[in-house]
Parts: structure tokens; sequence; C-alpha cells
């Protein structure tokens, strides 16, 4: 069978989690003798082809204003300008169409179509192919992918993201099946109208991990280590994290890695200066995992899957987490770390104290963790389930 990929970007262009499980499931269709094909975007001006892992990859250019993965922050005109072509943009449908007239494939499987525009929808489905639209994150209720204004999770589509997605919902009814990388994005988008044809299913994304951390070992009245890795901001429950942590008595640090604007980190080092916190900027994930006794993921929006949790987990690392979204699918409370709702502000403060009052409980999560997740790190489960969800859209299609 030829399966053709469509995605934002593809290695070696990776922004996010989201190429990397991707790569993993094009190589794995094609270990398994399919003829795969990847169509992605580049910032260059003329089409190229080449070759990944023995993967065909066809690169076209954006037609759209600028280029949407570069550094310099655009206007907020030429954003919003990008943002009311990409809704549905002919353009990139007309490119979709020529790749399908050359390539033939039996299935199509979409991934992040921000850029692509949901045009490519229209195309393959005049073309007869069945279509596979796997959910990343939420670009298709949000213009931002991310549900979020102002730093504010948003709870439904504000004002601007139902005009610009307006007829999203109604032209999703041509997608043959639906996968969410978790339970929680699936819900979202099927309860908001989306997909009312297509067949459904969750599929965790799955992640490579180094040899596992033996589990930790705490004793009574040692200094607890907490640890935050991912993108600095509002949302992602930094804040919210910082000032329960100036709140504690008990022997403490916080490290907090990765990038965030300018503007918010200065913010969070002048909340933070009166306490025992670092910012140690990027980092290797599994070099600091090896640095801290606990990760805490806060998150105020949901977060599509968080796999950080994950690969914290996998190393034995307990996690602290608002339970947001696909955190809740991953983290079970009591089990592998704790939960704490945002809207009971001092529960964060209290989890963490938990985990220092009680080592045997710390210890209990520790040793727990790595064999919970285990799900989360089968390449094979990953590449059968996407099989088995590839040959039922086939069959699916053929029976209209």
């Amino acid at each position: 069978m030829k399966i053709l990929y469509i995605n934002s970007l593809y290695s070696p262009l990776v922004k996010g989690g989201a190429e990397l499980s991707l790569q993993l499931i094009v190589e794995g269709m094609k270990s398994l003798g399919h003829e795969v094909v990847v169509a992605s975007l580049h910032p260059e001006t003329a089409a190229q082809v080449d070759e990944v892992n023995g993967v065909k990859v066809i690169r076209v250019p954006l037609k759209n204003g600028y280029w949407p993965y570069r550094d310099t922050p655009p206007s907020k005109l030429s954003k919003l300008a990008w943002h009311v072509r990409d809704r549905k943009n002919p353009a990139m449908g007309q490119t979709i169409r020529q790749i399908l007239k050359e390539e033939q494939p039996d299935v199509v499987s979409c991934h992040n179509l921000a850029g692509w525009s949901i045009s490519v929808w229209d195309e393959i489905h005049a073309f007869g192919i069945p279509i596979i639209q796997v959910l990343h994150d939420f670009y298709l209720l949000c213009p931002n992918s991310n549900m979020n204004k102002g730093g504010i999770p948003c709870e439904n589509q504000c004002m601007s993201c139902q005009l610009l997605r307006y007829s999203h919902a109604k032209e999703s009814s041509k997608v043959t099946a639906v996968v969410g990388i978790s339970r929680s994005i699936l819900n979202r988008f099927v309860s908001a109208g989306y997909f009312s044809n297509a067949s459904q299913q969750v599929i965790y994304n799955v992640r490579t991990a180094p040899e596992s951390q033996l589990p930790k070992v705490r004793k009574p009245r040692e200094k607890l280590v907490l640890g935050y890795l991912g993108t600095i901001s509002k949302v992602k429950g930094v804040e919210w994290l910082i000032e329960q942590f100036q709140k504690l008595s008990i022997p403490r640090t916080l490290r907090i890695a990765g990038n965030g604007d300018e503007a918010t980190l200065k913010e969070f080092r002048a909340l933070a200066k009166i306490s025992p916190v670092e910012f140690v900027g990027y980092v290797k994930p599994d070099e600091f995992l090896k640095t801290i006794d606990v990760l805490v993921v806060p998150s105020l929006w949901e977060e599509p899957l968080g796999m950080v949790a994950i690969e914290a987990l996998a190393n034995s690392i307990p996690v602290i987490t608002s339970g947001k979204g696909g955190l809740s699918e991953s983290v079970i409370h009591g089990v592998n770390g704790l939960i704490c709702p945002p809207e009971q502000s001092n529960s964060l403060g209290e989890a963490i104290v938990q985990l220092y009052d009680y080592p045997s409980v710390y210890n209990r999560l520790s040793a727990a963790a790595a064999g919970s997740v285990s799900r989360f790190l089968d390449k094979g489960r990953l590449i059968s389930e996407y099989s088995q969800v590839i040959q039922e859209a086939k069959l699916q299609k053929s029976a209209v």
C-alpha cells in the first residue's frame, strides 16, 4: 500500500514532538513493507525532493505571506492576514493536487496542517482517497494551535477562532478516520462537532527513552529537588509553581529548564528572586532528569498529551501535575504521581509537602513510575495501531 503523509514540517526541520512522532510512524510503516512518501513545507521558493532514512520527502514552498517558523515575529496585521489566508488556502490545495496526481497514494494521513490548511481535505476527497487526520494540537479549532489567549486558557473558541474556523467542523465530514494522541484531545474535537463521519481512535505517541534510572529512595528530611522542563510561560503554570514554591518552609530547590520570551523570563526571575530557584535554560531532558527528585508539570491549558511527564516517569521520577488534558492519561494520582487541580490554588504546594513529609509515598511512586508508562515507550505498539487504522480506513472507503 502507498501512504502519503502530510505535515507542516519533516526532519530535519523539527519544531516539536509532532515531527518526532511522525518520523517514527513513517519509518515504522516503511519497515512493514508499505511505500511511504511525505509532503511537507520549507522556507525555500522552489520545491525539492530529498530522502531521509530511505523515505522520499517532497518539500514545497509555503504560499502565504511569510514563513511562520522564523525567529522574527510578524506584525499583528501580517499575522492576521496569514491566518485569514490559512483558513482555507486554495494555492496550497493546488500544490497537494499535483502531488496526488504524481504519487497516486492509496491512503493519505494528515497531521499538522498549519500552512497547508484544510484545502488538502478537499483535494484528497475529490480523488476518492481515504483521509486519516491525526490530532497533535488544536490547530483545527484555534489558529494559534494552543487554545489560549494572552496566557489564559480558552474553555471555548473565542470570536476570532470562530470566524477563522467557522466551516472546519462541517468540512471535517470528509475525513475517513480521526486519531487523537490522547482521549482528551479527541473528545475536545468530537464535542465541538468535528469528524461526524469518521471512525475514532486514540493512539498515544511514543518516545524513545534512554536506559531508565533506578527508582530513587528518599530518606526523612532530605532536601527535595523539584524540576520544571518546557516552555516558560503563564499558560504552562510556571507562575503558579513559583508562587506555591515560595510559600513552602521545607528544605527545597526548584530548577526551571527551558526557554520563553524575554519579558516573561524577566517577570518570573523577579518573582522568584527571594527563593532557591535556578533558571538553567535549555538542557537535554535525560541529563536534567538525573538532577531532580520530582518533575512538576503545572499546565493551566489542556495539554494534548504531555510527553515531558512521560519522559520523567520513564526515568522513575514521580510527577506532580495539574492533570489538564492528556496529562491525566499518563499521570495516575497516587500511583506514579499526584494531580493538583489549578482551581485549588494551594493543592500544588500541599502535594510538594506531602512528598517531603512522607518519603514512603515518594518511594512508592518512584518505584511504580517506569512500569506505568511502558505503553508510551513501545514503538511496536504505535506502528501496529496505525497500521490497523490505515487498513480499516482503506476498507471503509472501499465500502462506500
